[in-house]
């Protein structure tokens, strides 16, 4: 006799070899095939199915029993196993081959008729979200979350045979400006002043560097209050590191390594080492993208030069005001070009310029229809030349500023590598883009703001370049690629109070205020701080990846809406007055949003 409710196998455990034995399987009704004398279910838990059989060699009470059971109830069944009749094999389950024919059957767990069914695809993302329970009982966001498990262990089993420390630090701590919003969380004890949730844990993995930890790392939640997206999610998940006496080739390697080792073990495949590596402005002017896609080629050229002097005005008086003309070549039909103009326009330029290329048996392009009638022959064969064009592409040019020319391109180049099926969905290119610049530009304020954060260290040509030319200083930061998504990025950070003050004073900040935010870090630089460099892995990002999702939440048990919002638990809420009393806090009238954070520069370094 078994226990009721105990379980001697899972139910994706039984083969051919269990035949004859006495089992007892929990778990929930899948599916349920009523034909008359002969009753089928199918048993599901999260390690697979098995279909339990109720003959007419079973009481018709137990059958009456099965008969009533609703989908997905959990039940525990006790019986014998079998093999399938002739022809009754399903080769498409492991347990396939066997059935289990019940003796005893108990209902654990009964269920209301569920809002969708669990196989069903046609389901909306707010059903999912609101009952996740249900979602999660799917095999697909199964299998995510087991990858997940299995990616992180590995990394964590990497960066400890590499002599890494796992430390926490604290999720309560002070706000910093780091590139978006920060959630809040208000202190009772001291009234009017507030904590924030990390959206890096950066001064502390510095201040551990300071400490003398030497190598550490953290799986660690981060918080980012910021307009959402298929990738991002306001609480996220990232891999930190720190290491002390190394500089960005030494970290890159070892990110390299850890992360391989860990791809490697959760596909079976390690990725080749090493990764390659290109500068931010070799990624800019190839692909018009700082996280290129390198699966597929259609790279972009800056024919700037070669059209300044061309008939054509919108090439030639963007050229003369210090703007950029980009071009790329695809074979594109001309519905297709008009898509691709409304994508170009979507991502701010004025428009997207075209001609037909033509090759002659002397290899001398030309070029036909579109814009070709405004530029003159030399010019069109020398464009053509400089794209790679082949005999009946399309060049396709946005002439604008550098920043929105490279971004409505390289959206363009996406477009084509997708639609024209020149991305191979199973294959993996990690890269390395290093030398980002030190800073961008906002474009409504003019206000210098860190391009990745304010304690990368500067890679100044010549003393004093951080004053006379912040824009052209580059950062000794890095970024790592994979399939054209940030998977993260990192720095060689600043390690002395000095060169601290002096970043923090380029990005407009005064005195008073480096002092207020940020003197226990710089007061901490002054005990003897090591030169330290580091990085952080977005992890939702990788398991998307390795998953072959396209969203973030395919890979979070419990994710967020786009509005920021938990539809199961209908979180965010508002707070009863005495508690808002009692943390000091009062709720003001609401008013029209002003827009999203600062999308230009990662919290910490993790694509979140």
């Amino acid at each position: 006799m078994i226990d009721q409710g105990i379980r001697t196998h899972t139910c994706g455990e039984l083969r051919a070899s269990h035949t004859g034995q006495t089992v007892g399987l929990s778990g929930w009704v899948a599916s349920h095939r009523d034909m008359g004398a002969l009753l089928f279910l199918d048993l599901r838990d999260r390690y697979g199915i098995t279909q339990v059989s109720f003959d007419e060699t079973v009481s018709e009470a137990l059958r009456t029993a099965a008969r009533a059971l609703k989908p997905e109830s959990v039940v525990h069944v006790v019986g014998t196993v079998r093999p399938r009749p002739d022809g009754q094999v399903n080769a498409e389950r492991a347990t396939g081959e066997v059935e289990v024919l019940a003796t005893e059957l108990r209902v654990l767990g009964p269920a209301r008729t569920p809002p969708f069914e669990i196989g069903a695809e046609n389901v909306s993302d707010e059903l999912r979200l609101r009952f996740r329970y249900l979602d999660l009982r799917r095999p697909r966001p199964q299998a995510a979350l087991a990858l997940r498990h299995k990616l992180l262990l590995a990394l964590r089993n990497a960066l400890d045979a590499r002599g890494f420390l796992e430390i926490e630090t604290p999720v309560l701590t002070k706000a910093t400006p780091e590139g978006a919003r920060d959630y809040l969380v208000p202190s009772r004890v001291h009234p009017g002043k507030f904590f924030a949730l990390p959206q890096s844990p950066q001064i502390f993995k510095q201040i551990l560097m300071v400490a003398g930890m030497d190598k550490y790392f953290q799986i660690v939640k981060c918080f980012r209050d910021e307009d959402l997206r298929a990738d991002r999610q306001p609480e996220f998940t990232q891999l930190d590191m720190e290491m002390s006496f190394v500089g960005e080739e030494q970290v890159q390697e070892t990110i390299s390594e850890v992360v391989a080792a860990a791809v490697g073990g959760v596909r079976g495949e390690t990725p080749p080492l090493p990764f390659p590596r290109i500068t931010w402005t070799e990624a800019m002017r190839r692909y018009g993208s700082d996280k290129p896609d390198t699966r597929f080629g259609v790279e972009l050229a800056d024919v700037t030069d070669l059209v300044r002097s061309c008939g054509f005005a919108v090439f030639g008086d963007c050229a003369k005001s210090g703007g950029r003309v980009r071009m790329l070549a695809a074979p594109v039909s001309r519905g297709q070009i008009k898509r691709l103009e409304k994508l170009a326009k979507d991502h701010r330029a004025k428009g997207l310029a075209w001609a037909k290329v033509s090759v002659g048996p002397d290899g001398r392009g030309s070029l036909s229809d579109g814009i070709a009638k405004f530029l003159e022959a030399d010019l069109g064969a020398q464009l053509v030349a400089a794209t790679g064009a082949s005999d009946g592409d399309v060049l396709l040019a946005v002439a604008d500023t550098f920043k929105i020319s490279a971004a409505a391109l390289g959206a363009v180049r996406l477009e084509i590598g997708r639609t024209l099926g020149l991305v191979d969905s199973q294959r993996l290119d990690f890269l390395w883009v290093v030398d980002f610049p030190m800073f961008e530009r906002d474009e409504s304020t003019g206000a210098l703001s860190p391009a990745h954060h304010p304690f990368c260290s500067p890679l100044e040509e010549t003393p004093g370049q951080l004053e006379r030319d912040p824009e052209n200083t580059l950062a000794r930061s890095y970024d790592l690629v994979l399939n054209g998504s940030e998977l993260g990025s990192g720095s060689v950070r600043i390690h002395d109070s000095a060169t601290q003050r002096r970043v923090f004073q380029a990005i407009g900040l005064p005195e008073d205020e480096i002092d207020a935010r940020f003197g226990f870090v710089i007061d901490a630089f002054t005990y003897g701080a090591p030169p330290h460099a580091g990085f952080a892995v977005g992890l939702d990002r990788l398991v998307m990846i390795l998953a072959g999702e396209d969203s973030i939440r395919e890979v979070i048990a419990f994710p967020k809406t786009a509005q920021a919002a938990c539809l199961m638990t209908g979180a965010p809420t508002t707070i009863p007055a005495p508690q808002l009393a009692e943390a000091g806090v009062a709720v003001l009238p609401a008013r029209a949003p002003q827009g999203g954070a600062s999308q230009g520069a990662p919290a910490e370094e993790a694509a979140s």
